[in-house]
């Protein structure tokens, strides 16, 4: 990744904490199956998607789960959605020692290409996310390979499909939350997103939209590159409302560090770190431990009902 890039992404991170990414390799081809596979999915009856269920997936985190079930901020979002992870055998280290997290995916019978259109692009985003990693090591004056050789050797790698319903003219306004405000858990979030609209940033003078941009991903940094830049880079909240009459799809993929790094600041120049509260009132910089210890607390509170916190 040239200089030239790295200085746009920093300059990306220090304003917004978002960024677009153009001219990507991935195969538009593949995105349009992707696509096709989930709404096909969504359009199913709620008895037959029940039938790959989070519970099923255990301490794996994987499968379905419907509209008003993830909670944001303890408030129910208005969205349903698949979640997927990294395909581990049963033989894997991981999965013989029973580490959350880690195992297989549950894909509905019904459509049975889905699960090699979900592999191939979990294949390809892994591959876009260590590319984006390189760049945030360069705008950051670290060597490009920094994340790679320390946090990202075996990244925890999140995918999810979500879908928001469309809106009925008849419910009461304000409409509720598709997600409400957060921010993210990892380092970094590549996320396709359809024309419909919806998603916005909040910024120093306020909230702002996310415009679809033809075969664009937007990203955006999380909690954990916050806390290794003391605020430097910080991880922006972000929200979903969608607002049509017709159902809104979108495809976050999280690029995260390998569940066991222990996370810690970074030796970087401590020029213009940030002194503001976040949006949760939380002080990142106080968080000793490593991701997997993160993220499990943060999955406790937004599927309090699967991990028995409710």
């Amino acid at each position: 990744m040239a200089s030239r890039e790295a200085v746009k992404i920093h300059r990306a991170c220090r304003d917004h904490g978002f960024f677009y990414v153009v001219e990507h390799a991935i195969d538009q081809d593949l995105q349009k199956a992707l696509y096709n596979c989930s709404s096909e999915f969504f359009d199913l009856p709620l008895a037959e998607k029940r039938e790959i269920r989070m519970e099923l997936g255990g301490s794996a985190w994987r499968g379905y789960f419907e509209v008003g079930m993830e909670l944001t901020s303890g408030i129910p979002d208005r969205k349903e959605g698949i979640y997927f992870g990294q395909e581990l055998g049963n033989q894997h280290p991981k999965i013989r020692d029973k580490v959350p997290m880690h195992g297989q995916n549950l894909f509905p019978s019904s459509i049975p290409s889905f699960m090699d259109v979900v592999r191939q692009y979990m294949e390809s985003m892994t591959v876009l996310g260590h590319l984006l990693m390189r760049g945030l090591a360069l705008s950051l004056q670290l060597p490009g390979d920094f994340f790679r050789n320390h946090y990202t050797t075996d990244p925890l790698v999140l995918f999810r499909i979500f879908h928001y319903p469309p809106v009925d003219q008849d419910e009461s306004i304000p409409m509720p939350w598709g997600v409400g405000e957060h921010t993210d858990y990892g380092v970094l979030t590549i996320l396709k997103q359809d024309d419909v609209g919806g998603l916005q940033i909040k910024t120093k003078e306020g909230w702002i939209d996310a415009p679809y941009v033809e075969n664009a991903f937007i990203c955006n940094i999380g909690d954990m590159l916050d806390l290794m830049t003391g605020g430097y880079y910080l991880s922006t909240p972000h929200r979903v409302q969608n607002r049509a009459q017709q159902s809104r799809y979108s495809f976050p993929f999280f690029f995260d560090p390998n569940f066991d790094s222990k996370m810690q600041p970074l030796a970087i120049p401590d020029v213009g770190r940030s002194v503001s509260p976040r949006w949760d009132g939380k002080d990142l910089q106080t968080f000793q431990g490593t991701y997997g210890e993160y993220i499990l607390d943060k999955i406790a509170k937004v599927f309090p009902d699967l991990f028995g916190t409710g």
